[in-house]
């Protein structure tokens, strides 16, 4: 292969790219995202500089079915977004994400710094419970659970896309050869083409169990705020640098 030809693959490796180029459209996106209070302090802790944490403790727990993925496929991921404040824009920091299947964690991790691992987390209607969980290691270490479609916010649905184009902000840490960072920095990205088809809201439980390997339960749960479960359409497009560590 000549250089052009190596600068045009969309990933490694030469023999069978892990995914193909971007952007990456998603459809029937569905959506579990319980919200709870936690500890101040362990809030402060899991945001890097220069990011803020908000007056209020919040934390978002999402569990996430993306049946119809372009390049990635059908897949589940679940985690834990943190919102907080870069410079006057209030964003969600993505603190945890866990997922199931290959293509989307390489991508992930290699484009926008989503902290991803290998894991497995499933999210189901079960009888009139919207029901999610995550399995790590052979352990349960996530249980959130959903009152199905109890109060429908269909007609609002620019709460719903207002809530998806919100400013995610990763930390993409990516080291050299000789194991320095050669990427440390925080990438900011926001969906684009979004659709909602339902949204609701309803009574919500969320049970975290304390894993070496999938620290969940690192920010505990002091009090559930509410639970949204939604549907929607959406692009994920490329993201931006917003800070660079690496630079004085």
């Amino acid at each position: 292969m000549n250089r052009q030809q190596i600068l045009d693959l969309p990933s490694m490796p030469l023999a069978g790219p892990s995914y193909p180029a971007g952007p990456y459209r998603f459809i029937d996106r569905e959506y579990m995202i319980i919200s709870y209070e936690t500890d101040p302090e362990l809030i402060r802790h899991h945001l890097p500089e220069p990011l803020q944490p908000l007056a209020e403790p919040v934390v978002h727990y999402e569990w996430i079915k993306m049946p119809d993925s372009s390049g990635f496929g059908s897949y589940t991921e679940t985690g834990i977004v943190i919102p907080c404040r870069f410079g006057e824009e209030e964003v969600n920091f993505v603190s945890q994400m866990y997922l199931d299947v290959e293509p989307p964690i390489s991508a992930g991790r290699e484009i926008w710094g989503f902290p991803k691992k290998y894991a497995h987390p499933k999210l189901e209607l079960v009888k009139d419970t919207l029901t999610g969980t995550l399995d790590y290691a052979g352990q349960q270490v996530a249980m959130g659970t959903m009152g199905y479609k109890h109060e429908s916010l269909a007609g609002n649905g620019a709460k719903t896309t207002a809530t998806l184009s919100k400013t995610q902000v990763n930390l993409k840490i990516i080291p050299g050869v000789d194991g320095e960072p050669e990427i440390c920095q925080l990438v900011a990205l926001n969906l684009t083409e979004i659709t909602v088809k339902g949204s609701w809201i309803g009574p919500g439980r969320l049970h975290l169990v304390p894993h070496v390997n999938a620290p969940v339960a690192d920010l505990p749960v002091r009090r559930v705020l509410g639970a949204h479960h939604f549907i929607a359409d959406l692009t994920l497009p490329f993201g931006r640098k917003i800070h660079d560590y690496l630079k004085p």
